[in-house]
């Protein structure tokens, strides 16, 4: 079996081809935003309400939750169909 030298310019390629698939995971990572569910903590943040107003809008039914154990989660996707609901769109034509 013949043996194989790995030169400092090998190392090199390898090293810019890791970090060129690390920069596309990462760009494909970004690219898909959202998680898919999100914590009370991290959608409050998001949205910047209150517990208050979080509390209200889930009680009201107007935002759709899945409570496991303690913990309250919200679907991404959810959120984002509520939002585009119920966007108001001013005609600023006169």
């Amino acid at each position: 079996m013949p043996a194989s030298i790995v030169t400092t310019d090998d190392l090199i390629d390898f090293k810019l081809e890791l970090l060129d698939s690390i920069k596309q995971l990462l760009l494909q990572q970004s690219n898909t935003g959202l998680k898919k569910y999100l914590k009370s903590s991290e959608l409050m943040e998001l949205l910047k309400i209150s517990p208050g107003t979080l509390q209200n809008l889930r009680v009201n039914g107007t935002l759709p939750y899945t409570k496991v154990g303690g913990i309250i989660f919200y679907e991404a996707e959810e959120i984002q169909k509520l939002m585009t609901t119920n966007r108001v769109n001013h005609n600023l034509e006169k």
